[in-house]
């Protein structure tokens, strides 16, 4: 892998993160962001402030970067995201607040919507799985252009198993690479995927043996790089004429909150034993 450096400018309104690890490779022209949980694999507020924070830098300095692709990848063995901070949505539910399940779907969306959008440059946007994406994870993975997974890789929905839906993006991104029927499936199944199962599926677009991934993503930008100009033309028009739009993702997010305020004693419980691993992968990670 080319040298890489600190892409942020650490000047004092722009703190080094914590919950993140960027780099930039700038022969190859990347911006690689790894997610970096303090505490455990998923979307804490603390991670999703710092990518908020992250996809306003690179929409503001994406051309003065150079940056042509941009990676996201995580840094803990075995999981990319384990999806939402379960324990906090256990928590608002039971106090019945509103406010606070929707702030933190729209720090969601808004990180997806950065990604989504190219940081509203020419950008590839890669995902690089090497381990466990659920939930809002597996959504942050299929909100990149391209996904690159590394076989023995899981992927999927458990949302359903505690009777809620993964509501910041997976049927958007799911019904347009999939057809709405299929996506369905797929989020009521509460199903883990292999990678190698989502690549016959068409979702996962390169399969890497495990400990290539990195490998394999500058195998794929040498590839792109021979014909850019095609490939960023036809992600033009795709984007044209099937977008996904902010309100769309906020309306998703909206009936999602809703959904969680119904949840009943049961279905908590079994958000809670969710809750064990998500404590479980981050004290093995610690």
């Amino acid at each position: 892998m080319s040298t890489v450096a600190t892409i942020i400018d650490r000047t004092p309104a722009t703190p080094a993160y914590r919950q993140l690890q960027v780099h930039l490779d700038q022969h190859h022209h990347i911006a690689w962001c790894y997610m970096q949980p303090a505490e455990r694999p998923c979307f804490t507020i603390a991670v999703l402030d710092e990518l908020n924070h992250w996809v306003d830098h690179l929409s503001d300095n994406a051309e003065r970067l150079g940056m042509r692709y941009h990676v996201t990848a995580s840094t803990i063995p075995g999981t990319f995201n384990l999806g939402g901070d379960l324990d906090l949505f256990g928590s608002l539910v039971q106090a019945q607040d509103r406010a606070g399940l929707l702030a933190y779907g729209r720090k969601c969306i808004d990180a997806l919507y950065g990604n989504i959008q190219h940081f509203g440059s020419p950008v590839t946007t890669i995902s690089l799985v090497q381990g466990s994406a659920l939930g809002g994870g597996f959504e942050t993975a299929l909100s990149s252009d391209v996904l690159i997974a590394e076989r023995g890789a899981q992927m999927g929905f458990p949302e359903i198993l505690f009777n809620l839906f993964p509501g910041m993006g997976a049927y958007s991104l799911l019904s347009r690479k999939l057809g709405a029927k299929q996506a369905e499936r797929m989020i009521l199944s509460g199903n883990l995927y292999s990678a190698e199962d989502l690549h016959e599926m068409g979702l996962v677009d390169v399969l890497a043996q495990p400990g290539e991934g990195d490998l394999a993503v500058y195998e794929y930008v040498k590839r792109e790089n021979r014909a850019r100009n095609g490939f960023r033309a036809l992600r033009r028009v795709r984007d044209t004429l099937d977008p996904i739009s902010y309100q769309e993702l906020l309306d998703t997010v909206e009936i999602w909150v809703d959904t969680a305020l119904s949840l009943d004693q049961r279905d908590l419980r079994m958000m809670q034993r969710l809750v064990s691993r998500q404590h479980q992968r981050g004290a093995a990670a610690a």
